[in-house]
């Protein structure tokens, strides 16, 4: 009798990133879904808004991500209606650390929470495996995230310009899509800003290569 064999599960093999500047937050992620050695989806969206003008970056089980942006959209939902205003970015950053945290041993979830407030402008904060928390001025990432720390640490400064900030995290997402074999596709970002959120898309094709930095 043939023994069943039982489906990988869905992960987020991926590098995901996101990077304050004065007046918002860049964030972005590439597009590969994998199970196991299997890429079961090559433009996946992992970039989640969970309200107006929070998003989150997803690494990990896609499941996992899912199931919990969800809870916290559900949440952030409820808390608007209740106190008749947008949260903060923190209090979206502290409920999604609130769940991972008290899953820890039953979730693999590596978050990065994204956006703007009118309290405290552009925000960004890193929730990785295990349900800490803490606030970066910019935070990468996923699996791909190890192959870019160097390019990270002497490419950011302090202050960077919108148009700079976007340049920064797609070369940086393009860099690790070409070293690391679990991320890859598109790249997807937004920018987000009082004014809104701006998405931005940048085809396989016109990924800018790891040596040209124009």
């Amino acid at each position: 009798m043939a023994i069943p064999v039982r489906p990988g599960e869905i992960n987020l093999g991926t590098t995901i990133m996101a990077v304050e500047f004065n007046g918002g937050v860049v964030i972005g992620a590439d597009s590969r879904t994998t199970t196991g050695s299997y890429i079961a989806n090559r433009v996946t969206d992992k970039l989640t808004q969970v309200h107006d003008r929070v998003y989150c970056c997803r690494s990990g089980s896609a499941a996992d991500t899912q199931a919990v942006a969800d809870m916290v959209h559900y949440y952030l939902q409820m808390y608007a209606v209740e106190h008749g205003e947008a949260p903060e970015v923190f209090t979206a950053a502290r409920l999604f650390q609130e769940v991972c945290y008290q899953n820890k041993d039953r979730l693999m979830a590596g978050i990065i929470v994204g956006g703007w407030d009118k309290y405290h402008g552009g925000r960004v904060y890193s929730i990785p495996l295990g349900g800490a928390l803490v606030r970066e001025p910019f935070a990468i990432g996923g699996s791909g995230s190890s192959y870019i720390y160097g390019f990270c640490d002497s490419n950011f400064k302090p202050g960077m310009t919108r148009d700079e900030c976007i340049w920064f995290v797609k070369n940086a997402i393009s860099l690790a899509m070409a070293r690391d074999g679990s991320s890859g596709g598109v790249v997807r970002l937004a920018v987000i800003e009082e004014k809104g959120v701006e998405r931005m898309f940048v085809p396989g094709n016109d990924l800018p290569k790891h040596w040209d930095n124009s």
